[in-house]
């Protein structure tokens, strides 16, 4: 059998890290040959080539960097004898440049990041673990065109809704609001749900200059009226709940879009999309008549990113906008929850929010053993094919019915 060739591109981080006797803590230490030395059979399933592009932790990854990484990553995917990468990075931003790679790399080849949470120097290091779930997804025909994936402790999930969730948990990273993409299991690639077109922003500039401001009870405009003053092209607001500031704050949002500086809104809760429902000062309401950008479902370090590749490629607002939410925009003209019937290959914990389609009753909890479709004598339609899970409206959403 002949086996596909997976380059790995190690960068640092605490998979590459051990604990130095002299300052009592982990640092990077080994090298990508070292660290695969541990990783066991993975000759049985793929041929490896080691590429050493970094030795940093998470926090030293810098946007230049982030753009050498992706012409480095272009380059050894335009090669046929490469059938994808792999990267191994520092957990505390592997988020970042996963989505920074998702959004400026567009070849179909799969492409997986991955770290680890534990050192080699502790017990139950997990990067070995991590490396083959991440080569087994690498090599998978079911990862192909599925944009950059992270991967860790053998779940599988998009760059785009994946988030680190914990400081210290071997599953750390999670996609709060949609679920994993899929896991590994026996060594092949197992898919939960199906994934929508990627947005590409190609450009090889980097604006470094977008500020990510959390807000909070009482606090005013200080933050954000020196941003605007000291030459920032860009700003994340991370909003309360659906997307709203202090009455102070919001002087300050007005204040950097009289000087057309740009100012994203998200939100500082875990999940859950921001929306202009609300209509008191400072509200999600008042920040989108004076222009601000809602980011959806991105989390501030995410929006960040995609507003720092946004500005290196355009300075028109409204090409920006684009960016962040067309495809909002697309989907609120689609037609009904009918259009998204789930198949039988995506049932997850994920979509515990389901209803029959034939009758429309609820299941109790979430369909049970994975099953598809609902088995109820009664909606099984005359040709003898069960009915499908349709998703409830968000607006209707509640518990499941037991």
């Amino acid at each position: 059998m002949n086996k596909k060739k997976v380059a790995i591109i190690f960068t640092g981080g605490t998979i590459s890290m051990t604990v130095d006797e002299k300052v009592g803590a982990a640092i990077p230490t080994l090298s990508g040959e070292q660290i695969m030395s541990m990783v066991t059979n993975i000759d049985k399933v793929a041929d490896i080539e080691v590429c050493n592009f970094a030795e940093i932790p998470g926090p030293h990854m810098t946007p230049e960097r982030l753009i050498e990484l992706k012409h480095y990553v272009n380059n050894l995917l335009e090669r046929e004898d490469i059938c994808g990468a792999v990267i191994t990075h520092g957990t505390d931003s592997l988020e970042e440049t996963a989505y920074f790679l998702d959004l400026t790399i567009s070849s179909q080849k799969p492409v997986i990041v991955t770290g680890a949470m534990r050192s080699s120097s502790e017990l139950g290091y997990d990067g070995p673990s991590n490396l083959s779930a991440a080569v087994c997804t690498a090599i998978s025909d079911k990862a192909v065109g599925k944009g950059v994936l992270i991967v860790l402790n053998n779940e599988v999930l998009l760059a785009s809704e994946a988030t680190k969730t914990d400081t210290l948990a071997l599953n750390t990273f999670k996609s709060l609001s949609k679920g994993p993409l899929g896991l590994i299991d026996c060594n092949e690639l197992v898919l939960f749900k199906s994934t929508e077109e990627r947005t590409i922003i190609d450009t090889d500039k980097v604006e470094t200059k977008v500020a990510l401001i959390k807000s909070g009870i009482g606090m005013n405009d200080d933050f954000i009226k020196f941003a605007a003053d000291s030459g920032y092209k860009g700003i994340i607001i991370e909003a309360m709940g659906r997307g709203n500031v202090p009455p102070k704050m919001y002087e300050g949002v007005k204040y950097a879009r009289e000087k057309d500086i740009p100012v994203v809104i998200v939100s500082r809760c875990h999940s859950g999309r921001v929306f202009d429902s609300y209509g008191y000062l400072g509200s999600g309401r008042d920040l989108r008549n004076i222009g601000c950008i809602f980011g959806g479902e991105l989390p501030g370090q995410k929006a960040r990113i995609k507003l720092m590749l946004a500005l290196g490629k355009t300075d028109n607002l409204d090409e920006i906008k684009d960016f962040f939410e067309k495809k909002r925009r697309q989907a609120s003209r689609k037609g009904s929850p009918v259009s998204f019937l789930l198949s039988a290959a995506v049932i997850t914990p994920a979509h515990r929010f389901l209803y029959c389609s034939t009758s429309g009753h609820r299941p109790a909890g979430w369909p049970r053993s994975g099953a598809a479709h609902c088995t109820r004598r009664q909606c099984l339609p005359k040709a003898g094919a069960p009915g499908g899970w349709a998703p409830v409206p968000p607006a209707q959403r509640s518990a499941p019915v037991g």
